[in-house]
C-alpha cells in the first residue's frame, strides 16, 4: 500500500564494495554505483554522502535498548526503535530552537 518505491539514483559505497558482483547488483537495479576501488581511489570523496547515514546510526545505537537487542519480538523492536527515531528528532529540533521560533508569546 502506499506510493510506489523508487530506487535511488546512485549508491555510494567504500572499498569494502569493490567486487564485481557488488556493482553488477547495483546496475541490475538501475542505479550508478559510487563505490571507491581498491588501490586506486581514496574513500575519502565519499564522506560527505555516507556521513549523513553513519551520523544517524550512530544517533539510535545510542540507545542500548536498541544496539543489545533485548527485545525478542520484532514488533516491540519496531515500537523502541519508532521512539528512539521521535526523541532524536525531538533533542535535535529543541537544539535547533524550531519548537519555539514560531511560538508567539
Amino acid at each position: 500500500l502506499g506510493r510506489p518505491r523508487r530506487w535511488p539514483g546512485k549508491l555510494h559505497g567504500d572499498k569494502g564494495y569493490d567486487y564485481r558482483s557488488c556493482r553488477e547488483a547495483v546496475r541490475r537495479r538501475g542505479m550508478i554505483a559510487r563505490i571507491a576501488r581498491k588501490g586506486i581511489e581514496s574513500a575519502t570523496h565519499l564522506g560527505r554522502h555516507r556521513y549523513v547515514i553513519e551520523r544517524c546510526l550512530e544517533w539510535v545505537s545510542r540507545f542500548r535498548r536498541l544496539a543489545r537487542r533485548y527485545e525478542r519480538k520484532a514488533s516491540h523492536y519496531t515500537g523502541f526503535l519508532s521512539l528512539a527515531c521521535a526523541l532524536i528528532c525531538y533533542r535535535r529540533a529543541v537544539r535547533l530552537n524550531l519548537l519555539t521560533r514560531n511560538n508567539p508569546k
